[in-house]
């Protein structure tokens, strides 16, 4: 039987889990809760016995098994030493050595599940074709995951890719929950879209369709109002944009990829919002017009399981 791998993208909710063919064909992918009582010890006795059970269902044995890779969230050190994760209530463990064991043996690697995102965008997703990609999921935060020939850049203490924690704005008064001001995540986030909408309908008072969600507003919501001509909301819209360009702009003169993969929810926008981004990106980088390409994200909430089997493969 040709080898197969396990992708495992661990969430403060389910665990999603997939087997695939080493091509990158998804043979099954399931759920199981995640379980985080007691400091998250559930966890990964819960995923190891699910896994285990399919592999049986399957008629795998654990030899024709290549390994499982594992997305965290949270920084892991290149052994796999995880110091917190905070919405898991992990500390000062190695779940990757902790997964192999219960798994029997089958080897296991795992990454900071932003970073194993981007991988998986890169073997299957919209970044597929690229080796150099950077991978920007714009959600409740901000994250990111850079790939240089084909693997992952985590950095010396596993900061690389903490696209949201870029410093954008000067004028920044409120924290950010990493505990710095003026970050990314501040404002190209769902959260900070709509937290920039309020701001400005608090500011003045000329009319605008926003109005009429109030406090409520949602990234969704501002970004409906801009598609349909509202000023005010494509004012919000380009203070988002500018400040995505901005940072993005800095990415490329530090890393270069081919391509810039935009993820998360927000990225439902579409081609709408990559206009917006673009037109600042190339106004910051203006010393050369042959700079990575923007494009969107495909495998959706998929993009963990896939980068997570991709670990196994080298």
């Amino acid at each position: 039987m040709e080898k197969k791998c396990i992708g495992i993208d661990i969430g403060g909710t389910t665990v999603k889990i997939g087997i695939f063919e080493t091509d990158g064909s998804l043979l099954e992918k399931w759920e199981v809760p995640t379980r985080k009582e007691e400091q998250g010890k559930y966890i990964l006795p819960d995923v190891a016995a699910s896994i285990l059970e399919k592999l049986s269902q399957m008629g795998i044995q654990k030899e024709d098994v290549a390994g499982a890779g594992m997305g965290v969230p949270g920084p892991v050190l290149p052994d796999g030493y995880v110091e917190v994760c905070v919405n898991l209530g992990w500390r000062d463990m190695n779940p990757q050595e902790e997964l192999g064991r219960l798994l029997g043996g089958i080897p296991v690697s795992s990454g900071n599940d932003a970073n194993v995102a981007a991988l998986g965008e890169m073997w299957q997703g919209g970044g597929k074709g690229y080796r150099d990609i950077v991978m920007v999921t714009l959600g409740t935060g901000v994250g990111g995951g850079v790939i240089i020939n084909e693997s992952i850049v985590a950095g010396r203490h596993g900061l690389g890719g903490e696209i949201g924690h870029i410093h954008v704005r000067d004028e920044e008064k409120e924290h950010c929950n990493c505990g710095g001001m003026g970050c990314l995540e501040q404002v190209a986030s769902a959260t900070g879209i709509a937290r920039e909408a309020r701001r400005t309908m608090a500011k003045e008072e000329r009319p605008s369709a926003m109005r009429k969600f109030g406090d409520q507003i949602t990234a969704k919501d501002v970004l409906d109002c801009a598609k349909a001509g509202d000023a005010m909301a494509l004012e919000v819209m380009e203070t988002v944009g500018r400040f995505l360009g901005l940072a993005l702009s800095q990415i490329a003169l530090t890393v270069d990829p081919e391509a810039f993969v935009i993820g998360g929810g927000v990225s439902k926008a579409g081609q709408f919002l990559i206009d917006i981004i673009e037109k600042y990106y190339k106004r910051y980088t203006a010393i050369s017009q042959n700079t990575g390409i923007l494009t969107l994200a495909k495998l959706g909430n998929d993009a963990g399981i896939y980068g997570a089997a991709r670990l196994m493969l080298g």
